[in-house]
């Protein structure tokens, strides 16, 4: 992992461009972060996306980075974090794990991109019909939880499915979102990220993926 160079770590707001090139100024505030990844997912649903991901644009970000946001989500084949928001090389850092449940790894790799990549936004990005939630609902309502690391899946989950009702014919779905909601309340924790927040240079937020349309939908 390479930080940003002291030129680049001056830059303000970026310029959204036409081209796959890799962005050569970085947004610094996280409102504007959070718009262009909105904006890069409705470019996306819309049919229009501006980075097709070509070896060309893998090049040109091969020198350095300057990602806006670093993005936590599962690992679904159906959810390419960098195709979904219309992002090109060195934009996004993307960090994945099932049902993005948090572990150590995973806060380690999100308070590097805050502290050494200067990263304004956080996002916690959860999808419909995840596997793993659904997977938790089936071993609670079965009183059995999964034989070895599975089983953390199903721990770390569980407490979002239990907050909604296990036997609320609509938990997978519910439970989803209240797994977002907990997993940005506690990436709020990491070391750094609480300061960063009250001087106004880092926010996170937490959203949904719509398998169906595409669309990213931002939680309150």
């Amino acid at each position: 992992m390479t930080g940003p160079s002291p030129a680049h770590q001056s830059a303000s707001v970026a310029t959204v461009t036409e081209t796959t090139d890799p962005p050569t100024t970085r947004i610094v505030r996280p409102a504007d972060a959070l718009t262009e990844l909105i904006a890069g997912n409705r470019r996306f649903v819309s049919g229009r996306p501006q980075h097709g991901h070509e070896v060309s644009a893998a090049a040109a970000a091969s020198g350095g980075q300057l990602p806006h946001a670093v993005v936590l989500g599962c690992i679904d084949s159906r959810v390419p974090l960098e195709a979904i928001f219309d992002q090109t090389f060195g934009s996004i850092c993307v960090v994945r794990s099932g049902g993005h449940v948090v572990d150590r790894a995973v806060l380690g790799s999100v308070g590097f991109a805050v502290s050494a990549l200067n990263v304004p936004l956080v996002m916690v990005l959860g999808h419909v019909r995840c596997g793993a939630v659904d997977a938790t609902v089936t071993a609670l309502r079965a009183g059995e939880r999964p034989d070895g690391d599975v089983g953390y899946l199903v721990d770390e989950i569980a407490p979002a499915v239990h907050a909604v009702g296990v036997d609320d014919p609509e938990a997978a779905a519910k439970a989803m979102r209240a797994h977002v909601v907990r997993t940005v309340r506690r990436l709020h924790d990491i070391t750094g990220v609480p300061a960063a927040i009250a001087a106004g240079r880092v926010a996170v937020a937490g959203a949904v993926y719509d398998l169906d349309t595409g669309r990213v939908e931002l939680l309150a």
